[in-house]
């Protein structure tokens, strides 16, 4: 099924949330059904914003619509970033459960959005209970970064060997996949990153230059999520997946370094999200 609901926040200006990932899923091909969690002008890291939350009885309503026109049955999979809150957390859930009802085989991708290095938390202890708790369990691709991953885990993670660990105590909670989505550890060049995929039947490991990007553009993880989850569902191949969605977000720095811009260049380069121009290994490291 080539239709999917991708549940996340909306920004008029630039490229996060929903706006970071429906444009993806679209050029690669599939029906993006986005419901928007809320509507500001631009993304909360610019420190001011306008706009309003919507709230959890509003996206409940917008997606009870989506049912009544056979939406959610013919939908191959939920895409869920930025939640909120735990009672946001419990519509997106249940409309997970209700998806999987009408399609079976329908996959769930949480994007577990709390936190990230340097700067802590950012949603609150409640939302932070019910992905541990609720969501993570219930999905069957997490794409977390670093920082998330060593929450959900309890785990440090400084070196392959720990960040093995932390990907498999995370895919023990629930998920199929584990996308680890920003490694940084003590033995690798300190001018790459590298992405960490963890499944059932191995682990492997891509890693591209880091960019001297600053401030690193928001909304790449929002990417990234998008992209593996719509080469995952074409080929049912997580590694080639992975492969993907590394040349694809690194051909969208490269074009956002050179516009000078902290916005994500998705629509200049967009052909970069389809037909990377840059590819890169994917080595099996278990």
């Amino acid at each position: 099924m080539k239709q999917i609901l991708s549940i996340q926040s909306h920004v008029a200006f630039g490229y996060v949330g929903n706006r970071a990932a429906v444009f993806p899923l679209q050029r690669l091909g599939f029906d993006a059904m986005a419901v928007n969690t809320v509507q500001f002008s631009n993304h909360t890291g610019y420190g001011s914003w306008t706009g309003q939350v919507f709230t959890p009885g509003h996206i409940a309503d917008v997606i009870d619509g989506i049912g009544q026109r056979g939406g959610l049955d013919r939908c191959g999979a939920v895409l869920s970033g930025y939640m909120g809150g735990a009672a946001l957390g419990q519509v997106i859930v249940e409309t997970v459960r209700r998806v999987r009802a009408g399609n079976p085989r329908a996959v769930y991708c949480c994007d577990p959005v709390m936190g990230d290095v340097g700067r802590g938390f950012f949603v609150g202890e409640d939302i932070r209970t019910f992905m541990q708790a609720h969501a993570v369990p219930a999905a069957d691709i997490i794409t977390p970064n670093q920082f998330e991953l060593e929450f959900l885990t309890g785990r440090e993670v400084r070196s392959m060997e720990d960040a093995l660990a932390a990907a498999a105590a995370a895919r023990a909670l629930g998920p199929k996949l584990v996308l680890l989505t920003s490694l940084t550890r003590s033995e690798a060049a300190h001018d790459t990153i590298e992405m960490l995929l963890d499944t059932p039947d191995g682990a492997y490991v891509v890693a591209t230059p880091r960019l001297p990007l600053d401030p690193p553009p928001n909304g790449a993880g929002d990417c990234v999520a998008a992209v593996f989850l719509a080469k995952y569902l074409e080929t049912g191949d997580p590694a080639a997946a992975l492969g993907h969605a590394a040349a694809a977000i690194y051909g969208v720095f490269a074009a956002t370094l050179k516009a000078g811009t902290r916005e994500l260049q998705l629509i200049a380069a967009q052909d970069e999200l389809v037909r990377p121009g840059r590819l890169f290994d994917v080595a099996k490291v278990r």
